[in-house]
């Protein structure tokens, strides 16, 4: 099995204020790559922003400043949320850094002389919002079918890439590979897709000048989608084989949104193979979120503000709704009172309220200190062993990026840590001198149930579980080890928790 784990999210566009979709498909990346370092693996997690294009400069013009002077700008907004989130990405990318432009360059110079660039003349309805060409028949009365805004009939010399000679190539490397394309339904889009016949694609463009230049014609800028997507490669040093161009590509998985599903799974595709490169392992497409059954949009003034969010409720509150409330890779809505009643409900009485029982408990019963245990009897084997299943059951939702699953399977066993202390009943164990050897195994029990809890937990809520295992006396990170049974060592001081999660008075927002 590979031991090294490469995971994107797509490079935000920065004519975009970072929302609620942003962090959602950052902070599935971040999950998966703590979670793979967790299980010893390697990680090289990426993120970062789409800085070229008309759009950016129009923009830029209009507010008086130069096009990467607005990048800079708004490049901060989205490494500070990522910093307020907890995300721990091993490299941001910039796609004005100079190691992207030339990374860029030599694609495209390789793509070129392999005879697969070619330049003619390009004529369609051009969409600057989402910089696509449109054909007539694609347009709804003359509006781009993605955002229902005004085209322009645009004529210009363009530099094109020979797509439709990879139709056939791609739609058998998809048929292949079940997993390439997910969820399913987004496969099956794609292959109907690509199976309606694929045109060439214009990859250049005369009309603006911000962008990477066509190699030895720079009257051309390259195409922003070549561009972007090319920076989960040039982040990884190419076209220098070595080092961790050589090492992490091709990626486990891109993250995406489903709106630039097309882009990932035919464009990015076909260009690696005209390019000589492996394809990618797999390209997730996520849903979108709607806010109180709406779509969300400045004109409607519901945009969901991340910072606003975690300023509110906490970060991993946050962590935790956006990955429990909604199966990953499905639409979900996003509503306070979901998320007020998810704190509520599996934060404080749930999670919380059994670290504070059982660490109140052991300093009640024995001054805080963990005893040696006693044999098991079922209740306590079938206990442990619900416990080490949940550890593989997570591995195996993981692996197919169910992130609630996950979770589930956590809740599952904290909720049958409460169930376990009432079925023990250490209060009455403790009024019998004769029974200390039980209550200290009925404690154990308790204590290394949720230690292992927490070092899973590491991955989805990294402060919570820090503290978690802070009160229960584990020194150091959470690690693959820790997730074996019987950590706990006997003598380690166990502390009286404070609540993790204090209820919220639930209120009509």
């Amino acid at each position: 099995m590979s031991r090294t784990y490469y995971v994107t999210t797509p490079i935000y566009y920065v004519n975009d204020v970072p929302h609620i979709g942003h962090a959602y498909t950052t902070l599935a990346a971040d999950v998966l790559a703590r979670y793979k370092r967790l299980k010893g693996h390697e990680v090289f997690f990426l993120t970062g922003t789409d800085e070229h294009g008309q759009k950016v400069e129009k923009a830029a013009n209009a507010a008086g400043e130069t096009p990467l002077e607005l990048a800079d700008r708004v490049v901060k907004r989205f490494q500070a949320l990522w910093e307020k989130l907890d995300i721990s990405y091993s490299d941001f990318i910039r796609t004005t850094q100079e190691r992207h432009k030339k990374g860029v360059s030599q694609f495209f110079s390789q793509v070129l002389d392999k005879g697969d660039i070619y330049l003619g003349e390009y004529e369609d309805w051009y969409c600057t919002p989402c910089e696509t060409f449109w054909t007539e028949t694609q347009l709804i009365d003359y509006k781009c079918p993605d955002c229902n805004r005004p085209t322009e009939k645009l004529k210009e010399e363009s530099y094109f890439f020979r797509m439709s000679k990879y139709q056939e190539r791609l739609l058998a490397h998809i048929e292949a590979n079940p997993e390439f394309i997910q969820p399913k339904s987004k496969r099956n889009e794609i292959l109907s897709f690509v199976r309606e016949g694929l045109r060439d694609l214009s990859v250049s463009r005369t009309s603006f000048r911000w962008g990477i230049p066509v190699p030895g014609n720079d009257r051309h800028i390259i195409y922003v989608w070549f561009d972007a997507l090319t920076n989960y490669i040039t982040a990884l040093g190419y076209p220098d084989e070595g080092g961790n161009f050589g090492k992490f590509w091709p990626v486990d998985v891109h993250l995406i949104g489903k709106d630039i599903l097309r882009f990932h799974a035919v464009y990015w595709p076909t260009f690696l193979m005209a390019a000589g490169l492996p394809l990618p392992q797999k390209v997730f497409a996520h849903g979108w979120w709607t806010v109180e059954g709406q779509k969300m949009s400045k004109s409607l003034q519901n945009v969901v503000e991340p910072n606003m969010l975690i300023d509110k409720y906490g970060v991993d509150a946050v962590r935790y709704f956006l990955l429990r409330e909604v199966p990953f890779g499905l639409d979900g809505d996003f509503s306070h009172t979901a998320l007020v009643h998810r704190i509520n409900s599996d934060l404080a009485n749930d999670l919380g309220n059994l670290l504070n029982r059982s660490t109140a408990m052991i300093n009640k019963y024995f001054d805080g200190i963990v005893q040696e245990p006693a044999a098991e009897n079922d209740i306590d084997r079938a206990f442990r062993e619900r416990t080490c299943d949940m550890v593989r059951q997570v591995e195996a939702h993981m692996d197919e990026l169910a992130f609630s699953k996950a979770l589930q399977a956590i809740w599952e066993v904290v909720s049958a840590g409460n169930k376990y202390i009432d079925e023990t009943a250490p209060w009455t164990l403790a009024k019998d001198p004769a029974l200390k050897p039980r209550l200290a195994t009925v404690m154990y029990q308790m204590l290394e149930s949720q230690r292992v809890v927490y070092c899973i937990l590491s991955s989805f809520m990294p402060r919570t579980a820090a503290k978690g295992l802070g009160y229960l006396g584990w020194e150091g990170e959470a690690t693959e080890a820790g997730l074996a049974w019987g950590g706990l060592a006997t003598g380690t001081r166990i502390t009286k928790a404070e609540p993790l999660f204090p209820r919220i008075e639930e209120q009509g927002e």
